[in-house]
Order: structure tokens, then sequence, then C-alpha cells
């Protein structure tokens, strides 16, 4: 017979040593991924667009790639890189002398959670990059042209002429990876990890599904699928406020 237990799934996520250290990784991932994402795709944008590299078509396929593959073969591919036998990582440390370097990353307690970074990091660029330099394309040339006739330089034509015109870019690009990273990081710890070692790279997602499709308990999973998405809620409107600003028209 079944027993009405009314908020107690609730109450257990207040008394669940382990709900605070998943949101804290989920935010460590989150502000990791946005930083490593947007410097890296506001790079290769601004070089590919500006520099006229001739061979600008073919990198964009090859940093686009990563965001048509599985993200389920994106953790097995980072799993052969990071294990600690046949790895790369490792096989590279040691040929440069570096062995006290090596480590079973991905079985660490203190680097499993950083190793993630990584390949969440890989598997974004692509997307974002072309993002960015749709942005920067249709920002007009003359602008560029009276900034440099007034002495900027290139590093503050940048600053002061194209982050302005592509803000919108940059904002849509942040949102979008905070809440994806939020609701969809688990895939990538769930394959490579599994939440371990000892819960080190427990993410809310992962211990979701492990609550309720290993343990069998529905309803705290689904109580846990209430808190990703009040979470996610909160976090979207502080950064709807954060990053607020007039629009530069031209």
């Amino acid at each position: 017979m079944k027993e009405f237990i009314g908020l107690e799934n609730y109450r257990q996520l207040f008394r669940d040593p382990v709900i605070p250290n998943a949101i804290w990784h989920d935010y460590f991932l989150v502000l990791t991924k946005v930083i490593g994402i947007m410097i890296l795709a506001l790079f290769f944008a601004v070089a590919l667009t500006q520099l006229r590299i001739k061979e600008a078509p073919f990198y964009r396929i090859v940093f686009f790639f990563p965001n048509i593959m599985s993200v389920v073969i994106i953790g097995i591919l980072w799993q052969f890189i990071y294990n600690p036998d046949i790895g790369i990582i490792n096989a590279g440390l040691e040929i440069m002398g570096l062995e006290n370097w090596t480590k079973p990353w991905l079985g660490s307690l203190e680097w499993a959670l950083p190793s993630l970074v990584l390949p969440s990091i890989w598997a974004g660029i692509g997307l974002f990059m072309l993002l960015l330099m749709g942005g920067i394309m249709n920002v007009p040339k003359n602008l560029y042209e009276s900034a440099e006739i007034d002495g900027a330089n290139e590093w503050q034509q940048f600053w002061k002429v194209t982050v302005p015109l592509i803000w919108p870019q940059i904002k849509t690009s942040i949102i979008y990876i905070v809440i994806t990273s939020l609701n969809g990081s688990f895939v990538l710890v769930q394959v490579m990890t599994r939440g371990g070692p000892s819960n080190v790279t427990e993410v809310m997602g992962s211990y979701l599904y492990e609550k309720a499709f290993a343990d069998y308990q529905f309803g705290y999973g689904a109580a846990i699928g209430v808190l990703i998405l009040v979470v996610s809620l909160i976090t979207v409107i502080l950064l709807q406020f954060i990053l607020k600003r007039e629009k530069v028209e031209y």
C-alpha cells in the first residue's frame, strides 16, 4: 500500500550532505566553462574574422566538429586521454621527463573534478565561436577605420568597438552555457566518473539519476529535479541582471 509522505522528500534534501557538494560542483563547472569557452571562442572568432586567415573555413570545421559528436562519445574519448596507463596526457608528461606529474586523473580526489573542465570546454568552443563570428562580421568596417584614425590600437578597438557591438551574442552565449551546464553536465560526469571517486564529481543531475534509476527512489529523484529547476531559474535571473547593459547602436 502506498503511503503519502507529503514534503518529506524536500526535507530530506536539506539533510542530505551530498546536495551542497553537488551544487558546488555544478557551479564550479559552470564558472570554469563560461570563462574557458568565452575566452577561447572570442579569441578564435576575432582571429578568424580579423586576421584574414586563408584556412579560416577549415578551422571553422575543426573547431565545430566536437559539437556534432555525442556527449557520450566525447566522454569515452577523454576517458582514454586521461587513462593513467595508455592516455596521451601521462604519456606526454613521461616523454617530457615529468614522470612525477603523472597521475590517475579521473581517479584522484584532487584532480577528478578539474579534469572534467577540459572536455567540457573543448566540446563547446565551436558553437559559440561561430555565434560570435556572426556578430563580429556584422560590425561595420568603417567603425574600425574611424577608431584607427583616432589613434586606437587593436586592443582598444577590440574593447571599445567589437565587444560593445557583439554584447548581445556574448550575453546569449553565457546564459546558454550556464543553462546547459546546470542541466546537461551530468551526462559527461556519468560517462567519465559516475560521480566518483567518493562523490567528488557528483553533480545534481548525476545524483538525480543515481537516486531515481539506480536506487529507485523516484520521489526523491523528482525532488532533486525540482531543485535543479529552481537553482537554474535563480541563476539565470541573476545573470540577466548582472549582464544587463545599455544597447549600443551604430
